[in-house]
This record gives C-alpha cells, sequence and structure tokens, in this order.
C-alpha cells in the first residue's frame, strides 16, 4: 500500500490525470460525468521485476467504470480509464477507454476504439 504522505503529494497531478482522461473523453463529444474522481481512488505500490523501482498505483474500481493510474519515480505517468459507450461517429464501434501518458506538466492521450462482435 502506499504511504499517505505519498498520495497527499500527489493530489495536484491526480487532479491533472482525472481531467486528462475526461478531456480526451470530451474530445469524441462524450462524457463520463465527473469520473474519474480523484478523492475515490485507492493506492498501492509496485515494484518493478526488472528495474525494482516501485511506483504508486492508483486504481478506480466498484463503479460502472474501471481505471488505473501508474506514477513512475522518475515522473512519468500513465493512466486508462474505461468509457464504454457507443462512438459517436462510427455505429460499429464503441469506445473502450481512453489512455493518457507523459508527465504532469504534458500529458498526451488517445481513446482505445472498439468493434462491436459480428
Amino acid at each position: 500500500m502506499a504511504l499517505p504522505s505519498q498520495v497527499s503529494t500527489m493530489a495536484d497531478q491526480g487532479e491533472a490525470v482525472c481531467t486528462a482522461l475526461r478531456s480526451q473523453v470530451e474530445k469524441l463529444g462524450l462524457s463520463i460525468g465527473d469520473e474519474p474522481v480523484w478523492a475515490e481512488a485507492t493506492f498501492e505500490e509496485a515494484t518493478d521485476p526488472f528495474s525494482q523501482e516501485v511506483s504508486v498505483v492508483a486504481y478506480w474500481r466498484g463503479k460502472a467504470r474501471f481505471g488505473k493510474a501508474t506514477f513512475f519515480p522518475d515522473g512519468r505517468i500513465f493512466a486508462e480509464y474505461q468509457v464504454l459507450l457507443p462512438h459517436p461517429e462510427r455505429e460499429d464501434s464503441y469506445v473502450d477507454s481512453v489512455q493518457i501518458w507523459g508527465s504532469p506538466q504534458k500529458l498526451s492521450g488517445e481513446a482505445v476504439i472498439a468493434e462491436y462482435m459480428k
């Protein structure tokens, strides 16, 4: 489990991650409301098996959507959050999730689009 002091110092970064995830959804003309909510995340530490570096991982679970954000020791961030909504322009596809990555000052992202089973 991540130390409470680590989590409290990450609040600004966490809010930026949540905003960036919602922004990726909004780029498609969709909305997931105020999800994800930083204050609703749970935390744990994860050790990289190769480098032995310890990252802090935030999870959102227990509601309609699942999400995960990894805060690496060098300052990089990778996050993914489920969207699970029909694609607004492609009848045969839906938006599975959105992803963001980068540093807190420059987060990039994209949507993960999936086709419906035929």
